[in-house]
């Protein structure tokens, strides 16, 4: 299990730093993603703009006829595509971005969502006007029914391409991301085992998915209204309680995305390429413009104005980035805790992702530590601390490190501080988690250690803390559990939505006889997604996401002049005037 554990770690790592590290200088998917959307932007006439009143009205039911095809009102469509938006992107991909490429990358998340919203109008538009309605009445939509009917049998190629790397990225950053947070949260907070969040997760997947896309309609219209006013009024509360340092936290997120702060995480400062790639890439992951995902759901609204739906789905960017992501943002750093370390014990094992290294060495830019700095060997351990070793996790050095013997690892219940040896093997140097213990006679000790300490945070137990901090004695010490909760909702409620994006794509692939056992398939991954450490899941996201977004993007630019024809026409027609 442990080779197989390494090499899918090699493949997935390798992949992504093709995807998202070449060329070094400028990642071309940073070039792509956001070159498309000003391209979109400049040839619609700035649409997000024009017509965001317009789209307001749309979604509040104005233009809704339930006569028309398809499966679900204009605003179902939305909350469908915002469930799978509205999500773990909000609360650990902000954390990550901001851990990673610091305060600067959150204005590099709003350039992506500002032309994000052209990219979303677009790609949604061109899914309602090539879908297809099914025997049974449902609709069947997305970019590889764009492809292949606007471009032409020519590009079915293109059109299976983009299809088969959205099954990918349905098991990904739509399903094992989202159980990885949710289970990561509860393990840090309530110290529930992963593998139970996992079942109990899969088992709700499960019991939604199954009952085909409008159950997913019903479940996401009532689901992202309740779990979106939690979250954002729970900032907005942290935000009321730090109101003099917004002003200035803002300033901080505009100088800092030129010229990025130095110290990011606890780690060595980050450049402008790599902050700008993780904002951008958390951008993708939170809002989904150009990745071509949203189209799937927007295709089945009950509508026969594929310009009525785009205006709708270009709301999507601007709700969950430029509101939801950014007071994310303002409650991470206005509260301190992304550049501070907390308190915390942890399992060493590979979830953990701590890695030893040598004194006197330091972790890079980027959070990387040099395979010459890793340690290896036999270290002697005197009530818990460790000669001639530093250890890292989260990208920073543990300050106050301390082992503790745990005789019951699922349960953390720990017996006391470890005196012996820690073997860490010389094949694997760095890696904690395959080390061996040893009694002070140099012979093996059963159990597990524990490793407590300061360390910095990441993902969504950044954003608890955040929230912790911030609200402090108005939620008696208990803010966290606010994210926790909201965690839980977002994780659920994305990949409930993903699910539908991936059986809409295996239907396109294979046939309807392969949807249910995908679906099946689907929530094993989610269980398995569970277990995994951060840094392999996440790449594993990632990487899908990356490749499916290279063929929608290219029929966004092949097909926009049709697109603003259509909008031509709807605006000729009146079709904007508001309905009396």
């Amino acid at each position: 299990m442990g080779r197989l554990y390494e090499l899918a770690r090699e493949v997935i790592f390798g992949l992504n730093d093709i995807v998202w590290g070449w060329p070094e200088a400028l990642p071309l998917i940073v070039v792509l993603l956001v070159g498309t959307g000003i391209v979109t932007t400049f040839r619609l006439g700035w649409v997000q703009v024009r017509l965001f009143l317009h789209g307001l009205r749309v979604v509040r039911g104005d233009y809704d006829d339930p006569e028309h095809d398809g499966d679900l009102s204009h605003f179902q469509a939305l909350t469908t595509a915002l469930s799978a938006t509205v999500g773990i992107g909000n609360i650990a991909g902000v954390a990550t971005a901001i851990h990673y490429g610091g305060p600067g990358a959150v204005f590099w998340m709003w350039v992506t969502a500002v032309f994000g919203m052209a990219l979303k109008f677009t790609e949604c538009t061109l899914g309602i006007r090539y879908r297809i309605i099914l025997p049974g009445g449902s609709a069947a939509g997305g970019p590889m029914y764009s492809i292949e009917r606007g471009l032409g049998k020519a590009f079915r190629p293109l059109a299976v391409a983009f299809a088969a790397f959205a099954v990918i990225s349905s098991f990904g950053s739509g399903n094992a991301v989202q159980s990885f947070t949710v289970a990561d949260q509860f393990r840090q907070d309530l110290g529930i085992p992963t593998w139970i969040t996992g079942l109990v997760m899969a088992s709700l997947v499960a019991a939604v998915i199954l009952g085909g896309i409008r159950r997913i309609g019903r479940v996401t219209s009532r689901l992202v209204p309740f779990m979106a006013a939690l979250y954002v009024g729970s900032g907005l509360a942290v935000l009321l309680v730090n109101f003099r340092s917004v002003p200035g936290t803002l300033g901080q997120i505009v100088a800092s995305a030129f010229t990025p702060a130095a110290g990011i995480g606890g780690f060595a400062g980050a450049g402008f390429i790599f902050m700008l790639t993780w904002g951008v890439k958390r951008g993708l992951f939170s809002n989904e413009s150009g990745q071509g995902s949203a189209p799937i759901a927007h295709a089945a609204a009950r509508t026969d104005e594929p310009i009525r739906e785009g205006v709708v789905a270009m709301l999507g960017p601007f709700i969950d980035t430029l509101l939801i992501c950014t007071m994310t943002a303002l409650v991470i750093l206005t509260t301190g805790v992304w550049h501070d370390k907390q308190e915390q014990r942890v399992v060493l094992n590979q979830q953990a992702a701590v890695t030893a290294m040598v004194p006197g060495a330091e972790v890079q830019p980027g959070g990387v530590v040099r395979e010459e700095d890793m340690a290896a060997g036999r270290f002697a351990v005197r009530d818990g601390q460790v000669d001639g070793l530093v250890l890292v996790r989260n990208h920073a050095t543990v300050d106050d490190a301390r082992l503790l013997l745990a005789a019951d690892p699922v349960l953390h219940r720990v017996e006391g501080a470890f005196s012996g040896f820690l073997e860490i093997p010389g094949d694997r140097p760095g890696d904690v988690a395959s080390a061996r213990l040893l009694d002070g006679e140099g012979r093996p000790v059963k159990g597990s250690l524990v490793l407590e300490g300061r360390a910095a945070q990441n993902g969504s137990p950044l954003t608890a803390w955040a929230f912790q901090r911030g609200l402090g004695s108005i939620a008696g010490g208990h803010g966290h559990l606010l994210v926790t909760l909201a965690v839980f909702l977002f994780g659920l409620s994305t990949a409930i939505s993903w699910s539908y994006y991936g059986d809409r794509s295996v239907l396109y692939l294979f046939g309807p006889r392969w949807i249910t056992p995908y679906r099946v398939f689907f929530c094993v991954m989610h269980f398995l997604g569970a277990v995994y450490s951060l840094e392999l899941v996440w790449s594993f996201g990632d990487v899908a996401l990356g490749l499916m977004t290279i063929p929608n993007l290219l029929s966004i630019l092949l097909l926009t002049g049709s697109v603003r024809g259509w909008l031509k026409a709807y605006q000729a027609e009146g079709k904007t005037d508001p309905v009396r």
